[in-house]
């Protein structure tokens, strides 16, 4: 089995809220990090974190591992298909696609990418920007065994990968997740404000529901963290959490399964991602919910 080379440069395509921080851990870990994007706030914050901005695919000199924290499947077929990253790499390099894509095209994409020498692993991941920055992501990676095996030990430095399957099935257990995170945002924020309305104390009511069958990560982390202290801020946006929700049930459908709860929760986060601003985070939902029934007590605190 060929060993990761950590002491050797990894490319890293993407420098944004998950980029940056996960970046940061490498460059802590004394491994150097060749990184590129678009946005020069985020070049500047990964120059700021140790790393060494390039301009272009065409100076990934030395490096055999790109990692991509990009939107989506289109951006991640533009960046390596066309914008000439997979012809940049040697043979026998692997790139890590850590963007929440979607998996049939990952499938397709690792053909390709196979015709060229290069080697794909999808290792998308969940835990938001406090997870990229302590190192406690989870990750899900999808791959040959032998593939996986070999970028375990660079996907350690950002928390738990686990081998969920062949390629693309990192892809589509990341999705899943999301429709169910995105499921129970939406019915906690109505939980939480029917208990306001009632003259509940929704403090009280999260403490109560983190002791019992309701619990959940809304429950858990979202509402206390970002909701109730009024900060909207997790980090990851409403219109990303829709487009993850909708490769879920897209991939339902493509199975000839009825997925009628997750088609209903697209719908209802798709009417909001219409209202909301356009770089609305994901929590602004309980907002959004709140707005909708405005003798509702709020529920962030005074």
């Amino acid at each position: 089995m060929r060993e990761s080379r950590t002491t050797a440069p990894v490319g890293l395509w993407g420098l944004g809220n998950m980029g940056r921080p996960m970046a940061a851990r490498l460059i802590a870990a004394g491994i150097p990090v060749l990184g590129y994007d678009p946005a020069p706030d985020a070049r500047d914050g990964f120059a700021a974190v140790g790393g060494t901005v390039i301009n272009g695919p065409d100076e990934l000199t030395g490096v055999d591992t790109v990692i991509l924290m990009l939107p989506g499947s289109d951006v991640v077929d533009e960046v390596l298909l066309r914008g000439g990253v997979a012809d940049a790499l040697a043979d026998g390099a692997v790139v890590i696609d850590m963007s929440s894509s979607e998996p049939l095209r990952t499938r397709k994409l690792a053909a390709s990418l196979r015709t060229r020498g290069v080697v794909l692993v999808d290792a998308p991941v969940s835990g938001g920007v406090s997870g990229a920055e302590d190192g406690t992501l989870a990750i899900m990676a999808g791959g040959a065994v032998e593939d996986v095996e070999r970028v375990m030990p660079l996907l350690s430095h950002f928390g738990t990968p686990v081998h969920v399957g062949e390629i693309g099935a990192g892809h589509a257990l990341k999705a899943l997740n999301n429709l169910l995170s995105a499921t129970h945002l939406w019915v906690t924020s109505e939980a939480i404000l029917v208990g306001a309305r009632y003259g509940l104390d929704p403090e009280v009511m999260l403490s109560t529901i983190n002791g019992s069958s309701g619990r959940s990560g809304s429950t858990q982390n979202k509402w206390p963290n970002f909701i109730l202290p009024g900060k909207y801020d997790s980090g990851f946006a409403l219109r990303l959490m829709l487009k993850d929700m909708k490769i879920a049930t897209g991939l339902a459908h493509s199975l000839g399964m009825s997925i009628a709860l997750g088609d209903a929760a697209v719908e209802q986060w798709a009417r909001a991602a219409e209202l909301l601003p356009t770089n609305a985070d994901h929590t602004e939902i309980a907002r959004f919910l709140s707005a909708s029934h405005p003798q509702e007590t709020s529920p962030t605190r005074a």
